[in-house]
């Protein structure tokens, strides 16, 4: 019996498309959907018109058990972020019959997984990002310094949080600071497709577009292609102590990353590498400024500023899903999932399940223990998890100790994205002591 035949745990038509739906995401409504399918249908099949049925996995403990499960469930088999059948058809066209469009750790699987991983690992341990916290937090007192220039206004996104984590990760993989732009408009491009004020086809009515269009610009890839290879020759010519020198000397198995290897590599940096810990960030003072409480907890207490990094993490779990694909036949959870079979694992979900999280829809800065899963688990944990921690908890020591006063001071927005999202807009009036 395939997914497709399993009717008695086929979830009704219109939570099924509230999982697709951009503007689910940026407005809430998906925590809704999410509730609903915890309580009656925690692992059930979704069936939408243009998109393959899948497995729904909406349970903190279930989500967990497949991440830990990888030779069971597949990153590469199928594509690991959901699309539709058009979309993946264009995709298999271009690129020889992969589902691929990119080759990141993402869409690996042991052994390859594990061969590329290391190749960065290294640079992204605890022991190799404390070398480079003075750096880091000479960073973050620039953007304090910027926040603070704006005289009493400002909004948080656009002035402090897309630019700060941006800088730190450019810095890192040797983007040269007037490249920074660049990069921050193709990363907002690639994860924003159908946001209609940050995609490239922003001007344009997304339902004239072609339907693969709409979910990815596929020129956006192309640009930084582009970009990313002629970096790639000058780091080949005169490596320096960075990461794209790094990848564009590396090797695997004895011989040089492909051209897709190694521009996939550049493109999960440069992106991964910053967007979700703005979304973090913006999504914490966004949190605080509705909740002077536990602002003022912060405030009163720092040693709270790590535990606010993970409760800020856990509220905003920037990436919404990942897909994985069943290699064999198994009875999971009560049911029966194929081998073939695609799942969802809804994290936001998971990191408000009432079963694991008490008072799960409460901003608590000192909610302890916090096993929220925004990270993922198993062998696909964050390869970036303890940077970003790190750059949210350096920014909060320079900031929330002078910030006296805190409130919002306009309408936010979240962006219209079914894979990775976060605030867009954060206009907030605040006081500097």
């Amino acid at each position: 019996m395939s997914v497709a035949e399993t009717l008695d745990h086929r979830i009704p038509a219109d939570r099924a498309m509230s999982l697709l739906t951009p503007s689910a995401y940026a407005d809430g409504t998906i925590h809704e959907t999410y509730r609903w399918l915890r309580k009656h249908e925690p692992l059930g099949v979704a069936e939408v018109e243009g998109v393959d049925p899948f497995w729904v996995v909406t349970r903190h403990a279930d989500i967990l058990e497949i991440s830990r499960q990888n030779d069971l469930f597949h990153n590469g088999d199928r594509a690991p972020i959901i699309t539709s059948q058009a979309a993946d058809r264009k995709v298999r066209e271009m690129m020889g019959g992969s589902p691929h469009l990119l080759r990141t750790l993402i869409h690996m699987d042991a052994p390859d997984h594990m061969k590329y991983r290391v190749l960065t690992q290294a640079w992204f341990l605890p022991q190799n990002l404390r070398s480079l916290e003075d750096r880091i937090r000479a960073i973050a007192k620039t953007a304090v310094a910027k926040m603070a220039a704006t005289g009493g206004r400002c909004d948080f996104v656009r002035d402090v949080a897309l630019h700060y984590p941006l800088h730190v990760i450019m810095t890192i993989l040797g983007v040269p600071e007037e490249d920074e732009p660049r990069m921050l408009k193709l990363t907002q491009e690639i994860f924003g497709a159908a946001d209609p004020e940050l995609g490239r086809n922003a001007n344009a009515n997304l339902a004239d577009l072609p339907e693969e269009e709409a979910q990815l610009d596929f020129s956006v890839i192309t640009d930084f292609f582009n970009y990313f290879r002629a970096l790639s020759e000058r780091k080949r010519a005169g490596p320096s102590d960075d990461l794209a020198s790094l990848i564009a000397n590396a090797q695997v198995d004895g011989a040089p990353l492909s051209d897709l290897e190694a521009m996939s590599y550049y493109i999960i940096v440069a992106t991964a590498g910053h967007d979700t810990t703005s979304s973090s960030t913006a999504t914490a003072l966004w949190a605080l400024a509705e909740n002077p409480g536990e602002l003022a907890k912060v405030k009163a207490d720092p040693s709270l500023i790590p535990s606010l990094v993970d409760e800020s993490i856990r509220w905003a779990t920037p990436v919404k899903t990942f897909m994985r694909t069943a290699t064999a036949d198994v009875e999971f959870a009560g049911r029966d999932i194929k081998k073939g079979d695609w799942l969802m694992l809804c994290y936001a979900s998971g990191n408000r399940d009432e079963a694991v999280f008490d008072e799960p829809d409460r901003f608590r800065v000192d909610r302890r223990p916090n096993k929220h899963l925004a990270f993922g688990y198993g062998a696909h944990l964050c390869l970036g998890q303890h940077l970003a921690k790190m750059e949210m908890r350096i920014l909060w020591e320079e900031l929330i100790p002078h910030l006296s006063k805190l409130q919002l001071a306009g309408e936010p927005a979240m962006s219209e994205a079914v894979f990775v999202n976060g605030p867009k807009r954060l206009p907030v009036a605040f006081e500097m002591a």
